[in-house]
């Protein structure tokens, strides 16, 4: 991998993943080709999306940019997608990822997620509904979306293969069947949700976690204008004023810092944070995280802000009947 300022991880399998890495979750049309390339200009070399996302192939456009005009090879690139809930047959996951890298134009992905534990009715709708509005589940089992995962990885298809969205049992259930482990677990994660028990027990199973949202997504589609956002907390604004730093760059910081001390214990956190951005001065300004560390005292201050399950952002709870449904126990 070519040398950029960002910290690598390395996985439980061997490979290396950068500690932080470009999202492009609500990317829009005609703006993340742009970002991407900024991105990698920038210096980031992982860049994170997703079929569901429906902006494939305008991020690869980014990506063959820069490999056409030398700044990277595509060695030196660590790439995520993820197989969406309604491609959760097992015969289904490899040709979902066949399709992805058709639009990415690439001959594999550095890493294949399971999106969310729910499988949705198959067909050309992302969210299936019936006539009456109610959504359409499939009954597979996410174990047999697990196998077709393993499966692109026998294909070399993926270098590694992943969950997210998944809780702690959930989590169990596949590595009780697995027979390629999961290198990471990909959630939404902020000091509203700082996910420290799910933090352990990844930890204590060698799996990775990956923070998404890490600044609150205050661009989501179901936000209301009265909904409090985290970027603009005065205690964030007066932590980042205290470290000449943005409220973004103590956010980011907070997930990726080495340790975090509570009640006198030292938590490992070390997390791979994903921030979207299409903005090339944000962009930039997210990756210069490496060069301050939070105080004791800060972390705590941040940490303290958790409220639990009602911290969550990307909660939805529309899909609670769901069998599968992720958040109906603490972690």
């Amino acid at each position: 991998m070519v040398a950029s300022k960002i910290p690598v991880l390395k996985l439980n399998n061997g490979k290396e993943m950068p500690i932080l890495g470009l999202g492009t979750w609500k990317s829009k049309p005609g703006e993340v080709e742009h970002a991407v390339r900024d991105a990698i200009d920038l210096g980031y070399r992982h860049i994170d999306g997703a079929i569901a996302y429906k902006n494939e192939e305008e991020v690869a456009e980014g990506i063959k940019a820069k490999i056409q005009d030398g700044t990277v090879k595509r060695e030196d690139l660590f790439l995520t997608t993820k197989c969406w809930n309604t491609y959760h047959r097992k015969e289904m996951v490899v040709k979902a990822l066949r399709d992805s890298l058709k639009r990415w134009g690439i001959d594999y992905i550095d890493l294949y997620l399971i999106h969310w534990p729910m499988g949705f009715k198959e067909g050309d709708e992302y969210f299936p509904k019936d006539e009456n509005g109610k959504f359409l589940y499939s009954d597979f089992d996410y174990l047999e979306t697990w196998e077709g995962m393993e499966e692109c990885v026998d294909l070399g298809l993926a270098k590694s293969i992943g969950l997210s969205n998944f809780n702690s049992q959930q989590v169990d259930r596949v590595l009780a069947k697995a027979r390629i482990k999961p290198v990471v677990n990909q959630v939404e994660c902020t000091p509203w949700l700082p996910q420290n028990k799910l933090l352990a027990f990844c930890k204590e199973r060698g799996i990775q976690m990956v923070a998404y949202s890490p600044l609150g997504s205050p661009d989501r589609p179901w936000a209301k204008p009265e909904d409090p956002t985290l970027i603009n907390d005065p205690k964030v604004k007066e932590i980042a004023s205290k470290y000449g730093k943005s409220p973004a760059q103590v956010l980011i910081r907070f997930q990726v810092c080495s340790c975090l001390w509570l009640q006198f214990v030292i938590v490992q956190r070390g997390i791979a944070t994903i921030p979207k951005s299409v903005t090339r001065e944000y962009i930039q300004e997210n990756m210069e995280v490496f060069d301050f560390e939070l105080s004791a005292d800060d972390m705590t201050i941040l940490d303290g802000f958790d409220q639990g399950g009602k911290g969550r952002i990307c909660h939805v709870s529309w899909y609670s009947d769901h069998p599968y449904f992720p958040f109906h126990i603490e972690f």
